[in-house]
């Protein structure tokens, strides 16, 4: 088999996978009973509103990988395609967007001054 057949199978089910993963981190944080962590190796916020804030944090993670599902829907069509910058692009401005909806809207919502 040639090695496109590998990538047209495993990059868009590994990318489907993260995604999915995601959106499960996502719907345990809309459950969780303490404050959330968003940012990685760094302490959780004080918040005022515990559940209003894991509902919007959760929220914030089911958007961002239904999101990054259907950006790797171009990944179907191979490596050799231009719409692969599609995901790739997608991907990064997504990130940025979820890091500046975190810090600029649920931060100044829910953070306890």
């Amino acid at each position: 088999m040639a090695p496109h057949f590998y990538f047209i199978l495993f990059v868009p089910l590994v990318h489907r996978c993260l995604g999915v993963f995601i959106i499960g981190l996502g719907i345990k944080d809309m459950f969780s009973k303490n404050p959330v962590g968003f940012w990685a190796n760094a302490e959780t916020i004080k918040v005022k509103d515990v559940k209003g804030y894991n509902r919007a944090s959760g929220l914030l993670f089911i958007i961002y990988g239904i999101i990054f599902v259907i950006l790797g829907i171009s990944l179907l069509d191979g490596q050799n395609t231009p719409y692969v910058l599609l995901s790739v692009i997608g991907v990064m401005v997504e990130t940025i967007v979820i890091m500046a909806a975190y810090s600029l809207v649920i931060v100044k919502k829910y953070e306890e001054k």
